[in-house]
Order: structure tokens, then C-alpha cells, then sequence
């Protein structure tokens, strides 16, 4: 029994022992050295005060924060308003147009006549005339239909630049020439130049006309 207490306590200083080695040789502890302050002087950097130009001591002006400033620019000049442009050329527009005003005339000449035109009678002792009729203007396709006491005489008469036409015996009394317009062309209206000469060549009757489709330009030649 003595000697195992003996060898536990042998066995306890040996470990005891090797755990003091092993804790020396791996914490060792290192002095910290002071550093040396650095030899650089630092020097604390503040923000400079505005450097003072005012040298000779002059007033500078100061701005009122309640300034108002004017609400308009001021000129010299006066300044016009202007309105919209459209409606200034829209009134000048329709100012001419209330002054604007196209003859009856113009308006026949431009449209052609709606109404049946009616070129008079004329008296003659002829035993016959000549009946011929052209275009006066432009050879545009006019085309008119020829009757003589509403009988049809030429159905369908294109009218070029020169004169054709028929030969018409006269009858005692009244003798009824119509023209009537079948189209008016290409540029309208339908325009026509018409003579009536008797058998000693004298001019009974000499006219035009400016037809619109549908109506008819008539002449009367009275035998005595």
C-alpha cells in the first residue's frame, strides 16, 4: 500500500512537471515596447476667415431680402399685344367676302344658264336660210341637239371650231330654231356661236350662248 501511494505521487510530479515545461515553451509572453512618438509635428488645419477686399473701406451694397421684383419688363417702347394670327386673317377673309359680289352674268358665264334663253324673232322674205353654229371656245366635247317646231332635226351635233350646219326651208309664219345642250364638255359650260343668213346671204340673226345640260337656246324666224 506504501509503495502504490508512493508511485501515484511519483506519477502525479511527473505530470505535473511536464505541464509546467509544455506551458513555458508555448506562452511567451513579449514585452511591449513603447513606441516613439513621431518626430513630425502635426498641426491642426481650421478653416481660413474670408479675406476682406474692401481695402479703401468702400460700402457695398445690400440686398434687401424682401425685394420685389417688377412683375413686368419694363421698356421704353410700347409693347403692342398681339392677338392670334388666324383669327386676324380670318376676319381680313371674311371681310372680303361680304364685299365680294359676282354678277349674275359671271356666275352664267362661269356655270352656264339654268334657264332657257331666248335670242328674239326676226321677220324675213326668204324662201330659205342657212342655220350653222360652232364651239366659240375651246373644243372641249360640247354636243347639242337641233330642233325646228320641236321637231327633231339633228339629234346629236358635235360642236368643233368651225361652222356647220343645215339648210331650213321656210314655212309661212313662225319658224322655231332651239338649241338644246346635251353635256357641257370638259370644262363646261356648254358654249356655242350661232348664225341664221337667208338665201341673199343678209344676216337675219347672230348670237352665243352659255348653256348648262338639259337647257336650250331658241331663235324664231317669221316669214311674211
Amino acid at each position: 500500500m506504501k509503495h502504490y501511494f508512493s508511485f501515484v505521487t511519483f506519477l502525479f510530479l511527473m505530470l505535473s512537471a511536464s505541464a509546467q515545461i509544455d506551458n513555458k515553451n508555448k506562452s511567451i509572453s513579449i514585452p511591449a515596447v513603447e513606441s516613439k512618438k513621431d518626430s513630425a509635428t502635426s498641426i491642426s488645419i481650421t478653416p481660413s476667415k474670408p479675406i476682406n477686399s474692401n481695402t479703401n473701406n468702400l460700402a457695398l451694397p445690400r440686398v434687401s431680402r424682401n425685394l420685389e421684383l417688377p412683375k413686368k419688363e419694363f421698356s421704353m417702347f410700347p409693347k403692342e399685344e398681339f392677338g392670334n394670327p388666324g383669327e386676324l386673317y380670318a376676319d381680313r377673309i371674311d371681310k372680303n367676302l361680304e364685299n365680294l359680289v359676282i354678277p349674275p352674268e359671271e356666275v352664267e358665264r362661269r356655270n352656264g344658264s339654268t334657264t332657257d334663253q331666248y335670242f328674239g324673232d326676226f321677220r324675213s322674205n326668204a324662201e330659205f336660210v342657212n342655220v350653222i353654229y360652232r364651239d366659240h371656245g375651246f373644243t372641249d366635247g360640247d354636243v347639242i341637239q337641233v330642233r325646228v317646231n320641236d321637231d327633231i332635226i339633228h339629234a346629236r351635233v358635235y360642236l368643233t371650231s368651225g361652222f356647220k350646219g343645215f339648210k331650213l326651208n321656210l314655212q309661212k309664219g313662225f319658224n322655231k330654231i332651239d338649241f338644246l345642250a346635251l353635256n357641257q364638255g370638259e370644262s363646261g359650260p356648254n358654249t356655242a356661236e350661232f348664225k341664221v343668213v337667208d338665201d341673199q346671204g343678209m344676216l337675219v340673226s347672230h348670237n352665243q350662248w352659255n348653256l348648262a345640260t338639259g337647257v336650250k337656246a331658241t331663235v324664231i324666224v317669221v316669214k311674211e
